[in-house]
């Protein structure tokens, strides 16, 4: 029987939730008054302007390249996020359809690598792509991206697989059946809600990506967005409002990205985690 909460403890939740709330939503706001205040306006960052200085985008675009790493962005990030669904889903079937003492070995392998921070490992991942050649390839940082993000997607993926039926996959495979057409035909439709969890997580995780992008894309025309406008940082000067302007229009797609997921990322994100 579930205790009624007091009126005296929602309100203080209410007030933390609206504390948290104001820590997310102030950076944004800087970022749309940074963006939008001319070079030689002095005015506090707290205050949104009175006009709309539109030249900070155009200026960030040009400047910077965007379009080309805005190319960038897009290839890594597709490429990387199909390959984290697809080899996520397949790896994560068997571990938890088949409760083996192998199959629990490599799922709490695969669990483990969450606790490895990439930049421990960053000089010899560094060595190794310069000896297979991944270094200002594509193929490269995807292979990274896909790596260090598959341990998440098994991890939520099993634990939702734990929640099917498996009277599910008996039933398909009386019908005839097999255990491939038995995923992509039967499963993988039931997975859109953890899929679409993967895809929010992985794809930000990608699309924002500096670390592994400022090592491994170095040259002009294959680096990212992150790496185009850390070149507006120097050593004796800063355009801020470019920058801020850059960012507000890279965060766009991921924003979009989201609106069309959003109905299916709680209820992926709450029932991966259940079981996992």
């Amino acid at each position: 029987m579930s205790i009624p909460m007091s009126r005296t403890r929602r309100s203080w939740m209410n007030a933390l939730s609206l504390v948290i709330c104001l820590i997310h939503i102030l950076p944004f706001y800087i970022l749309l008054t940074t963006s939008f205040k001319a070079d030689d306006d002095l005015s506090s960052k707290w205050n949104f302007p009175g006009y709309l200085y539109l030249d900070n985008f155009a200026d960030a675009w040009r400047e910077a390249n965007l379009a080309s790493a805005f190319k960038s962005n897009l290839i890594v990030t597709v490429c990387a996020v199909f390959l984290i669904v697809v080899v996520g889903s397949i790896a994560a079937y068997p571990l938890s359809r088949r409760q083996t003492r192998w199959n629990k070995f490599i799922y709490a392998l695969f669990v483990s690598a969450l606790i490895v921070p990439a930049l421990t490992i960053l000089v010899p991942l560094y060595k190794f792509m310069v000896d297979i050649g991944g270094m200002n390839r594509y193929w490269g940082i995807v292979l990274l991206h896909v790596t260090f993000n598959l341990p998440t997607t098994i991890f939520l993926y099993t634990g939702f697989i734990s929640t099917i039926p498996r009277e599910l996959d008996e039933a398909a495979m009386i019908d005839g059946a097999g255990r491939l057409s038995l995923f992509y035909r039967i499963l993988l439709p039931l997975l859109k809600p953890i899929t679409a969890t993967v895809i929010i997580l992985s794809g930000v995780a990608v699309w924002n990506d500096y670390t592994f992008s400022v090592f491994f894309l170095q040259h002009v025309d294959t680096r990212t967005i992150t790496v185009a406008l850390s070149a507006f940082f120097t050593q004796f000067s800063s355009n801020i409002g470019w920058v801020a302007a850059g960012s507000l229009l890279a965060a766009l797609p991921m924003i979009v990205v989201y609106l069309f997921l959003q109905r299916y990322f709680i209820e992926g994100l709450a029932s991966g985690a259940v079981k996992g």
